[in-house]
């Protein structure tokens, strides 16, 4: 256990703490919890390289731990009315489609080196900016909407759809490869 897992273990924790002060309206503090989790997961990756404390652990906590905060808020802000559904429908099921690509080359024994495309961490940015601005916007201007959200959900929504299409195009490459 090094200084970046610990960083991605507290995400993982703060992550239903996130969820209670959404479901109570208390959207500051919500904010906060997400501003601090989305810093310790920049923060986690940057440490884990520049001190070379890169293992095995982090490299399945941290995507867990993302999925987790993400999902989680996407669905309780869902749930709320704050964001779209739509929007949280693409979101998490591109991550069920990543899943089962990989529960279905795992049947049939084809070894996954789980490492994130590009579009991927534009993908994760784009999630966490949609989260970081629906949660200011209420916790800081106390509600509303404006234009610049729809946008914000449609470019989301759309780079999530590419990364999920990115993600497909390479394990059926994976799997012609072996045929």
């Amino acid at each position: 256990m090094n200084i970046p897992n610990i960083l991605t273990l507290l995400r993982i924790i703060l992550t239903p703490v996130l969820v209670i002060f959404l479901m109570e309206g208390s959207y500051f503090k919500a904010l906060i919890v997400f501003a601090v989790s989305g810093l310790s997961d920049g923060l986690d990756g940057f440490l884990a390289r520049t001190l070379k404390q890169q293992t095995k652990l982090g490299a399945y906590l941290d995507p867990i731990a993302d999925k987790a905060l993400l999902t989680s808020s996407f669905l309780t802000l869902a749930i709320l009315g704050i964001l779209p559904g739509w929007l949280t429908v693409v979101v998490i099921s591109r991550d069920c489609i990543i899943l089962l690509g990989i529960a279905v080359l795992s049947f049939m024994s084809i070894s996954v080196e789980i490492r994130p495309a590009f579009i991927s961490k534009v993908t994760t940015m784009l999630q966490l900016l949609t989260v970081l601005m629906v949660l200011m916007v209420h916790g800081l201007a106390g509600g509303g909407e404006y234009s610049g959200m729809y946008l914000m959900y449609w470019v989301t929504a759309l780079v999530t759809i590419l990364s999920g299409i990115v993600y497909l195009i390479r394990g059926i490459r994976l799997i012609n490869s072996l045929q």
